[in-house]
């Protein structure tokens, strides 16, 4: 009879248990806020000074709790050897990144794993013949933008990122996978846009040393991305 009330105890411990995480996990959801995303999908043309160097498809969908933005993408410059590089970003409702995956094979094949939590990434960098590399970057904030070297919808994350309630300066802290430091980008609506006799809503992304103009539609899905500097231009098919 002892065992079964030390056994009956045990159970009520457990469903208690279940019940208070069940409870956190709501409200957690709860307090995240509407979503600043809604789902897309789409197939971007890479092109450099003027010519097709590649393509990319992406989605951004709703998962669990959270959203993922993935994408794969395939490069041939002319004097360049071909590449085709994945990305999967798991995201909470406010932006905030909670997880990132990337892959690229080109002469070799390189990637890692980033675990996200109160402003710090855990990055695994893993790159063929060497052994995993280990290494934690601090930025002052959660809400971090992740910005792959090769992966353009993660450019249409930002734009939904950016509050455009309020407009104006924004700037975020910023990690670039193939970049072990951490770094900021300003981000700034510049109102009507235009492009091959179409109207757009401008977004000027800025660096210390790029400018990046983003042109999206009333939605705010990216539909075009400009690079001057570096003659680079991605149009959604």
């Amino acid at each position: 009879m002892k065992s079964r009330i030390i056994s009956f105890a045990l159970t009520l411990g457990l469903i208690a248990c279940a019940a208070l995480s069940l409870a956190a996990q709501k409200k957690s959801s709860q307090s995240s806020g509407p979503s600043v995303f809604s789902p897309d999908k789409g197939k971007l043309s890479i092109n450099l000074a003027g010519q097709p160097v590649g393509h990319e498809e992406f989605e951004i969908v709703p998962t669990g709790g959270g959203w993922l933005a993935k994408g794969t993408a395939e490069i041939k410059p002319p004097n360049g050897a071909y590449s085709r590089i994945s990305g999967s970003l798991t995201l909470q409702a406010n932006g905030a990144p909670i997880s990132y995956d990337w892959s690229a094979q080109a002469e070799k094949t390189n990637g890692a794993h980033i675990l996200f939590a109160n402003g710090v990434a855990s990055i695994t960098l893993e790159m063929q013949g060497a052994r995993p590399f280990q290494q934690d970057l601090s930025f002052n904030s959660s809400l971090i933008a992740v910005l792959d070297n090769n992966l353009y919808h993660q450019y249409a994350v930002l734009a939904r990122v950016y509050d455009w309630s309020k407009r104006g300066v924004q700037t975020f802290p910023v990690l670039i996978p193939q970049e072990l430091t951490p770094g900021s980008i300003n981000v700034e609506s510049t109102g009507s846009a235009s492009a091959d006799g179409k109207t757009y809503e401008g977004l000027k992304v800025a660096t210390s040393d790029l400018e990046i103009l983003l042109l999206l539609d009333a939605s705010h899905r990216l539909m075009r991305l400009e690079v001057p500097a570096a003659k680079v231009s991605v149009i959604r098919e």
